[in-house]
Protein backbone atom coordinates (compact mmCIF):
# COMPACT_ATOMS: atom_id res chain seq x y z
CA UNK A 1 0.00 0.00 0.00
CA UNK A 2 1.01 3.84 -0.93
CA UNK A 3 2.35 5.46 2.56
CA UNK A 4 0.38 8.85 3.03
CA UNK A 5 -0.18 11.04 5.80
CA UNK A 6 -3.34 12.27 6.47
CA UNK A 7 -3.86 15.79 8.01
CA UNK A 8 -6.42 18.37 8.95
CA UNK A 9 -6.66 21.51 7.18
CA UNK A 10 -7.60 24.38 9.47
CA UNK A 11 -9.62 27.40 7.29
CA UNK A 12 -8.84 30.66 8.77
CA UNK A 13 -11.77 32.11 6.73
CA UNK A 14 -14.55 30.15 8.54
CA UNK A 15 -13.37 30.00 11.96
CA UNK A 16 -12.53 32.44 14.93
CA UNK A 17 -8.88 32.19 16.42
CA UNK A 18 -10.05 30.48 19.73
CA UNK A 19 -11.40 27.59 17.80
CA UNK A 20 -8.62 27.20 15.34
CA UNK A 21 -7.02 26.84 18.37
CA UNK A 22 -9.45 24.55 19.96
CA UNK A 23 -9.50 22.47 16.77
CA UNK A 24 -6.05 22.19 16.70
CA UNK A 25 -5.88 20.68 20.07
CA UNK A 26 -8.33 18.21 18.54
CA UNK A 27 -6.82 17.32 15.84
CA UNK A 28 -3.49 16.51 17.55
CA UNK A 29 -6.13 14.05 20.24
CA UNK A 30 -7.60 12.41 17.34
CA UNK A 31 -4.32 11.25 15.59
CA UNK A 32 -3.89 13.55 12.95
CA UNK A 33 0.14 14.13 12.96
CA UNK A 34 0.30 17.14 10.92
CA UNK A 35 -2.22 20.54 10.23
CA UNK A 36 -2.02 23.02 7.66
CA UNK A 37 -3.93 26.76 7.83
CA UNK A 38 -4.35 29.35 5.76
CA UNK A 39 -2.80 32.88 5.78
CA UNK A 40 -5.11 35.07 4.28
CA UNK A 41 -5.89 39.30 5.15
CA UNK A 42 -9.91 38.34 3.74
CA UNK A 43 -12.35 35.63 3.44
CA UNK A 44 -13.25 34.76 0.07
CA UNK A 45 -17.42 34.99 0.78
CA UNK A 46 -18.52 37.44 3.66
CA UNK A 47 -20.19 34.73 4.70
CA UNK A 48 -17.41 32.48 5.39
CA UNK A 49 -17.21 35.20 8.55
CA UNK A 50 -13.42 35.26 9.26
CA UNK A 51 -9.47 35.86 9.08
CA UNK A 52 -7.26 36.01 11.50
CA UNK A 53 -3.80 36.98 11.61
CA UNK A 54 -2.17 33.71 11.26
CA UNK A 55 1.41 34.14 13.07
CA UNK A 56 -1.10 35.06 16.57
CA UNK A 57 -3.03 31.83 16.06
CA UNK A 58 0.01 30.05 15.28
CA UNK A 59 1.58 31.31 18.22
CA UNK A 60 -1.41 30.19 20.49
CA UNK A 61 -1.42 26.58 18.93
CA UNK A 62 2.22 25.98 19.51
CA UNK A 63 1.87 26.79 23.25
CA UNK A 64 -1.36 24.82 23.22
CA UNK A 65 -0.32 21.69 21.30
CA UNK A 66 2.75 18.98 22.29
CA UNK A 67 2.96 17.29 18.95
CA UNK A 68 1.35 18.31 15.81
CA UNK A 69 3.04 19.86 13.02
CA UNK A 70 1.74 22.69 11.64
CA UNK A 71 2.42 24.58 8.16
CA UNK A 72 0.77 27.71 6.70
CA UNK A 73 -1.26 26.87 3.85
CA UNK A 74 -0.04 29.60 2.08
CA UNK A 75 2.13 32.45 2.93
CA UNK A 76 2.46 35.17 0.40
CA UNK A 77 5.51 36.49 0.57
CA UNK A 78 5.02 39.32 -1.75
CA UNK A 79 3.23 42.25 -1.33
CA UNK A 80 1.24 42.39 1.69
CA UNK A 81 3.94 41.18 3.79
CA UNK A 82 7.66 41.91 3.02
CA UNK A 83 9.68 38.57 2.80
CA UNK A 84 11.96 39.93 5.97
CA UNK A 85 8.65 40.19 8.07
CA UNK A 86 7.77 36.49 7.24
CA UNK A 87 11.38 35.32 7.90
CA UNK A 88 10.70 36.74 11.35
CA UNK A 89 7.67 35.86 12.19
CA UNK A 90 7.92 32.33 10.47
CA UNK A 91 11.78 31.71 12.71
CA UNK A 92 9.46 32.64 16.10
CA UNK A 93 7.04 30.07 15.36
CA UNK A 94 9.49 27.38 14.45
CA UNK A 95 11.67 28.52 17.44
CA UNK A 96 8.33 27.88 19.80
CA UNK A 97 7.47 24.66 18.27
CA UNK A 98 10.79 23.12 16.96
CA UNK A 99 10.59 20.36 14.40
CA UNK A 100 6.64 21.11 14.21
CA UNK A 101 6.42 24.08 11.74
CA UNK A 102 6.83 24.50 8.19
CA UNK A 103 6.73 27.25 5.99
CA UNK A 104 4.07 27.34 2.92
CA UNK A 105 4.23 30.06 0.17
CA UNK A 106 2.66 31.00 -3.10
CA UNK A 107 2.18 33.58 -5.17
CA UNK A 108 -1.44 35.27 -3.35
CA UNK A 109 -4.24 36.40 -4.74
CA UNK A 110 -5.21 40.15 -5.45
CA UNK A 111 -7.93 39.63 -2.72
CA UNK A 112 -5.16 39.85 -0.06
CA UNK A 113 -2.25 41.27 -1.79
CA UNK A 114 -4.00 44.56 -2.76
CA UNK A 115 -4.27 45.94 0.03
CA UNK A 116 -1.34 47.93 0.53
CA UNK A 117 -2.17 49.96 -2.28
CA UNK A 118 0.28 48.44 -4.90
CA UNK A 119 0.21 47.27 -8.71
CA UNK A 120 -1.01 43.38 -8.77
CA UNK A 121 1.76 41.59 -10.88
CA UNK A 122 0.83 39.58 -13.44
CA UNK A 123 1.92 35.29 -12.77
CA UNK A 124 5.34 35.51 -14.35
CA UNK A 125 5.91 38.34 -12.33
CA UNK A 126 4.86 36.82 -9.03
CA UNK A 127 6.52 33.53 -9.56
CA UNK A 128 9.69 35.70 -9.96
CA UNK A 129 9.10 38.20 -6.57
CA UNK A 130 8.54 34.66 -5.07
CA UNK A 131 11.59 33.21 -5.53
CA UNK A 132 13.69 36.46 -4.79
CA UNK A 133 11.29 36.24 -1.62
CA UNK A 134 12.31 33.29 -0.68
CA UNK A 135 15.83 33.50 -1.12
CA UNK A 136 15.50 36.86 1.33
CA UNK A 137 13.83 34.02 3.72
CA UNK A 138 16.22 31.52 3.87
CA UNK A 139 19.79 34.39 4.01
CA UNK A 140 17.59 35.97 7.20
CA UNK A 141 17.10 32.24 8.62
CA UNK A 142 20.82 31.66 8.90
CA UNK A 143 20.98 34.13 11.53
CA UNK A 144 23.86 36.23 9.32
CA UNK A 145 23.02 39.70 9.36
CA UNK A 146 21.88 39.95 6.06
CA UNK A 147 21.93 43.45 3.32
CA UNK A 148 19.84 42.62 0.04
CA UNK A 149 19.05 44.73 -3.20
CA UNK A 150 17.52 42.58 -5.44
CA UNK A 151 14.84 43.66 -8.10
CA UNK A 152 11.66 43.46 -6.14
CA UNK A 153 13.12 43.65 -1.96
CA UNK A 154 15.62 45.67 -0.55
CA UNK A 155 16.59 44.62 3.09
CA UNK A 156 19.40 46.58 5.44
CA UNK A 157 21.30 45.06 7.72
CA UNK A 158 18.42 42.76 9.10
CA UNK A 159 20.03 40.13 11.59
CA UNK A 160 17.09 37.64 13.23
CA UNK A 161 18.11 37.02 16.92
CA UNK A 162 14.99 34.34 17.23
CA UNK A 163 15.83 31.04 15.12
CA UNK A 164 15.12 27.57 15.70
CA UNK A 165 18.16 25.47 15.67
CA UNK A 166 17.09 24.12 12.30
CA UNK A 167 15.27 26.44 9.56
CA UNK A 168 12.11 24.98 9.11
CA UNK A 169 10.99 23.73 5.46
CA UNK A 170 9.70 25.31 2.83
CA UNK A 171 6.82 23.99 0.42
CA UNK A 172 6.03 26.24 -2.58
CA UNK A 173 2.21 25.79 -3.78
CA UNK A 174 1.05 26.26 -7.61
CA UNK A 175 -1.07 24.50 -9.85
CA UNK A 176 0.82 25.16 -13.33
CA UNK A 177 3.68 23.08 -14.73
CA UNK A 178 5.45 26.23 -14.65
CA UNK A 179 4.82 26.76 -10.22
CA UNK A 180 5.70 22.82 -10.37
CA UNK A 181 9.04 23.86 -11.94
CA UNK A 182 9.60 26.85 -9.45
CA UNK A 183 8.36 24.90 -6.28
CA UNK A 184 11.18 21.83 -7.35
CA UNK A 185 13.78 24.21 -7.64
CA UNK A 186 13.80 26.63 -4.52
CA UNK A 187 11.30 24.09 -2.37
CA UNK A 188 11.43 21.30 -0.11
CA UNK A 189 8.15 20.51 -1.15
CA UNK A 190 5.29 21.25 -3.22
CA UNK A 191 1.59 22.40 -2.00
CA UNK A 192 -1.40 21.50 -4.79
CA UNK A 193 -5.48 21.43 -4.70
CA UNK A 194 -6.34 19.72 -6.91
CA UNK A 195 -5.79 15.56 -8.11
CA UNK A 196 -4.02 16.38 -11.45
CA UNK A 197 -0.97 14.32 -11.49
CA UNK A 198 0.87 16.41 -14.16
CA UNK A 199 2.28 19.13 -12.25
CA UNK A 200 3.48 16.50 -9.75
CA UNK A 201 5.17 14.99 -12.01
CA UNK A 202 6.39 18.15 -13.59
CA UNK A 203 7.72 18.81 -9.59
CA UNK A 204 9.51 15.25 -9.47
CA UNK A 205 10.99 15.70 -13.07
CA UNK A 206 12.75 19.23 -12.14
CA UNK A 207 14.59 18.22 -8.93
CA UNK A 208 11.88 17.36 -6.30
CA UNK A 209 11.89 13.72 -6.49
CA UNK A 210 11.58 12.16 -3.04
CA UNK A 211 9.94 15.83 -1.67
CA UNK A 212 6.80 15.45 0.00
CA UNK A 213 3.84 16.67 -1.99
CA UNK A 214 1.07 18.75 -0.12
CA UNK A 215 -3.03 18.21 -1.41
CA UNK A 216 -5.81 19.58 -0.53
CA UNK A 217 -9.09 18.02 0.21
CA UNK A 218 -12.36 20.01 0.87
CA UNK A 219 -14.89 18.04 1.80
CA UNK A 220 -18.72 18.35 3.50
CA UNK A 221 -19.67 16.29 5.92
CA UNK A 222 -23.48 16.41 7.30
CA UNK A 223 -25.76 13.33 8.54
CA UNK A 224 -28.25 14.76 5.97
CA UNK A 225 -26.76 15.24 1.75
CA UNK A 226 -28.88 17.61 1.56
CA UNK A 227 -27.95 19.85 4.21
CA UNK A 228 -24.37 18.85 3.42
CA UNK A 229 -24.92 20.49 0.18
CA UNK A 230 -26.45 23.47 1.76
CA UNK A 231 -23.55 24.25 3.69
CA UNK A 232 -20.94 23.65 1.34
CA UNK A 233 -22.85 25.75 -1.46
CA UNK A 234 -23.45 28.53 1.29
CA UNK A 235 -19.95 28.54 2.89
CA UNK A 236 -17.96 27.50 -0.05
CA UNK A 237 -19.42 28.47 -3.36
CA UNK A 238 -16.26 29.94 -4.43
CA UNK A 239 -14.97 26.33 -5.50
CA UNK A 240 -17.03 26.62 -8.25
CA UNK A 241 -15.30 29.50 -9.86
CA UNK A 242 -13.42 29.17 -13.11
CA UNK A 243 -10.00 30.06 -14.54
CA UNK A 244 -7.99 33.30 -12.98
CA UNK A 245 -11.10 34.83 -10.92
CA UNK A 246 -9.66 33.39 -7.62
CA UNK A 247 -6.93 34.98 -7.96
CA UNK A 248 -7.93 38.32 -9.32
CA UNK A 249 -11.11 39.73 -7.71
CA UNK A 250 -10.25 42.13 -5.07
CA UNK A 251 -12.92 42.32 -2.59
CA UNK A 252 -15.38 39.28 -1.05
CA UNK A 253 -18.10 41.48 -2.50
CA UNK A 254 -16.47 40.50 -5.72
CA UNK A 255 -16.21 36.98 -5.02
CA UNK A 256 -20.14 37.03 -4.30
CA UNK A 257 -21.27 38.63 -7.08
CA UNK A 258 -19.12 36.05 -8.95
CA UNK A 259 -20.69 33.40 -7.61
CA UNK A 260 -24.17 34.21 -7.75
CA UNK A 261 -24.57 31.73 -10.75
CA UNK A 262 -23.12 28.22 -9.21
CA UNK A 263 -25.65 26.40 -8.30
CA UNK A 264 -25.35 23.26 -5.78
CA UNK A 265 -24.91 20.82 -8.28
CA UNK A 266 -21.74 22.90 -9.43
CA UNK A 267 -19.94 22.54 -6.31
CA UNK A 268 -20.73 19.05 -5.53
CA UNK A 269 -19.00 18.02 -8.39
CA UNK A 270 -15.99 19.03 -6.68
CA UNK A 271 -16.62 18.39 -3.02
CA UNK A 272 -17.47 15.43 -1.74
CA UNK A 273 -21.01 16.20 0.17
CA UNK A 274 -22.60 14.20 2.87
CA UNK A 275 -22.63 10.99 4.92
CA UNK A 276 -21.46 8.39 2.96
CA UNK A 277 -17.61 7.71 3.64
CA UNK A 278 -16.71 6.02 0.74
CA UNK A 279 -17.37 9.18 -1.38
CA UNK A 280 -15.01 10.78 0.69
CA UNK A 281 -12.50 8.23 0.54
CA UNK A 282 -12.65 8.33 -3.17
CA UNK A 283 -12.01 12.00 -3.29
CA UNK A 284 -8.88 11.08 -1.06
CA UNK A 285 -7.38 8.26 -3.38
CA UNK A 286 -8.05 10.47 -5.89
CA UNK A 287 -4.86 13.24 -4.35
CA UNK A 288 -3.20 9.38 -3.55
CA UNK A 289 -3.62 8.18 -7.17
CA UNK A 290 -2.02 11.41 -8.73
CA UNK A 291 0.84 11.09 -6.16
CA UNK A 292 0.10 13.06 -3.26
CA UNK A 293 1.81 11.38 -0.17
CA UNK A 294 0.39 14.13 2.10
CA UNK A 295 -3.68 14.68 1.92
CA UNK A 296 -4.92 17.43 4.02
CA UNK A 297 -9.04 17.32 5.05
CA UNK A 298 -10.54 20.50 4.93
CA UNK A 299 -14.40 19.93 6.26
CA UNK A 300 -16.52 22.80 5.35
CA UNK A 301 -18.79 24.76 7.70
CA UNK A 302 -19.01 25.32 11.59
CA UNK A 303 -19.37 21.94 12.48
CA UNK A 304 -16.30 20.26 13.04
CA UNK A 305 -17.11 18.21 15.99
CA UNK A 306 -19.19 15.90 13.75
CA UNK A 307 -16.41 16.01 11.38
CA UNK A 308 -14.11 14.65 14.23
CA UNK A 309 -16.34 11.90 15.12
CA UNK A 310 -16.66 11.04 11.52
CA UNK A 311 -13.43 10.79 11.30
CA UNK A 312 -13.14 8.74 14.17
CA UNK A 313 -15.98 6.48 13.38
CA UNK A 314 -16.20 6.43 9.47
CA UNK A 315 -13.59 7.58 7.57
CA UNK A 316 -9.98 6.55 9.60
CA UNK A 317 -10.71 2.98 9.41
CA UNK A 318 -11.77 2.98 5.86
CA UNK A 319 -8.60 4.80 4.67
CA UNK A 320 -6.53 2.74 6.92
CA UNK A 321 -7.43 -0.31 4.39
CA UNK A 322 -6.74 1.44 1.56
CA UNK A 323 -3.21 3.23 2.35
CA UNK A 324 -0.76 3.04 4.93
CA UNK A 325 -1.28 5.74 6.63
CA UNK A 326 1.79 8.01 8.39
CA UNK A 327 1.90 8.94 12.32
Amino acid sequence: MTNVEIGYWMSSEEHSPTDLVRNAVRAEELGFPSAMISDHFHPWLSQQGHSPFVWSVLGAIAHATERLRIGTGVTAPIQRTHPAIVAHASATVAAMMPGRFFLGVGTGERLNEHITGEHWPPPDERRDMLEEAVDVIRKLWTGDRISHRGRYYTVEEAELFTRPEEPPPIVVAGSSNVSAELAARIGDGFVGTAPDPEPITTFEENGGAGKPKFGQVTLCWAEDEEAARRTAHHIWANTGLQGALSTELSRPKDFEAAVANVSPDDIVESVPCGPDPERHVKAILEYVDAGYDHVYLHQIGPDQDGFFRFWEDELRGRLDQRVARVA
